[in-house]
């Protein structure tokens, strides 16, 4: 029987091995190979580079209907939302941002620019419904290739532990810039708890991090508390169970949500100590020391970094979501690993607290909102995480 080392090494989520063989199930990782290779749509070329967009628990809500030559219909997948943890469905959104940012950086890497009309007929509020979320259309433009799109492949959420090393503000300050290009050039402002704030309004977004000692040593224990409290609020936990793809059969299956594999992951399946009985049970010990085990990874980040909008309406969340697109890629480029820690931006009553702890310590004005909160770092090289193929997205 494995010792508890070893059952707490496996539930740290370890990422996907790509060489692991899945006998006639599909390649979990397929997607990340040559995307768009041999296309002769554009349109289908640029959405095979929009599936490798970030997105909350792997879910992958994007559905498309291809119309005419040059153009399509995008909606978010409503058999592929977050009601305990995302009951306004606002993380979804961003989701889907982060897919139409990435369609329009495939787009103008082949001399085209994605001309996108959010919410064609309306804003769904306060849950998302079957309303398109944009209309987009290819048209030709001069506007050179975003250097970005070369890191489209390299970009990937990490959640192993980060090295001790310090972040500059330069660098940081670079990917900012980079995030909100398109928006607003950044700029330095006023301060906020002692911190320059980028893109001041009338920007849409402004994007911050921790710069002082005791706001950081603040942000590590509010990242970590709202961790332990997603874990111990049971049906946001359920969720993440629910979604547990344990092994590498059940991720070649679904080719989604969130991944547990490795050869512990396998002994442990076989031999009934994994389970997903077993992960929800908080008081098993096994489950138990795999939680805690994420506290070096909360407390331990040599940065914390937010995004933040002045409205909080679904186009100003598909912005910030393109944004956020846009900060993983230029934090790639730039060697840095990046891991959103947004538990406490959750909007369920069980994190109320917390979120107004978010907030406060963000400096979040009345009528702003605090879109992501991630923590920054390097780290080793991670796999791509599971996607589903181009073919699971079209509709027809």
């Amino acid at each position: 029987m494995p010792s508890r080392r070893h059952v707490l090494a496996l539930l740290t989520a370890a990422p996907f091995a790509a060489s692991c063989g899945t006998g006639n199930l599909p390649d979990p990782v397929a997607a990340w190979r040559a995307p768009g290779a041999g296309e002769t749509d554009l349109r289908r070329f640029c959405l095979a580079h929009a599936i490798l967009a970030p997105n909350p628990h792997n879910r992958q809500p994007w559905l498309i209907e291809l119309s005419g030559e040059n153009e399509l219909v995008f909606f978010a997948d409503l058999e592929r939302l977050l009601p305990a943890t995302d009951p306004f469905d606002r993380q979804i959104v961003l989701g889907c941002g982060a897919f139409l940012e990435l369609f329009d950086l495939a787009a103008r890497a082949r001399g085209q620019r994605a001309e996108i009309t959010l919410w064609p007929e309306g804003e769904p509020q306060p849950r998302l419904d079957a309303r398109p979320a944009a209309h987009v259309r290819l048209v030709a433009a001069d506007t050179p290739k975003d250097d970005l799109f070369d890191h489209i492949l390299a970009r990937r959420t990490n959640r192993e532990a980060f090295v001790d090393r310090p972040v500059s503000d330069d660098t940081l300050t670079a990917i900012a810039e980079a995030a909100l290009r398109p928006w607003q050039p950044a700029s330095v402002g006023p301060t906020i708890a002692g911190a320059p704030v980028l893109a001041l309004p009338p920007s849409p977004l402004r994007v911050d991090w921790t710069r002082t000692p005791d706001q950081l040593a603040a942000l590590r224990s509010l990242a970590w508390n709202g961790f332990d409290t997603e874990c111990h609020t049971p049906v946001a936990y359920q969720e993440s169970v629910d979604l547990m793809r344990i092994g590498r059969a059940e991720i070649a299956q679904h080719r989604d949500g969130l991944v547990l594999d490795g050869p512990m992951i396998e002994f442990a399946k076989a031999i009934g100590l994994l389970n997903r009985r077993t992960l929800a049970d908080v008081n098993n010990s096994f489950t138990r020391d795999g939680i805690n085990a994420w506290r070096p990874l909360a407390e331990g980040a040599p940065t914390y970094a937010w995004m933040t909008s002045l409205a909080n309406t679904r186009a100003a969340q598909i912005i910030a979501g393109r944004a956020y697109a846009r900060f993983n890629l230029a934090a790639t480029s730039q060697g840095l690993a990046m891991h959103p820690w947004s538990q406490t931006l959750q909007e369920y009553p069980e994190m109320a607290s917390l979120y107004a702890e978010a907030e406060r310590l963000t400096g979040a004005g009345e009528s702003e909102t605090v879109q992501m909160l991630v923590r920054i770092g390097y780290g080793e090289s991670v796999p791509p995480a599971p996607r589903r193929g181009l073919s699971e997205h079209l509709q027809t």
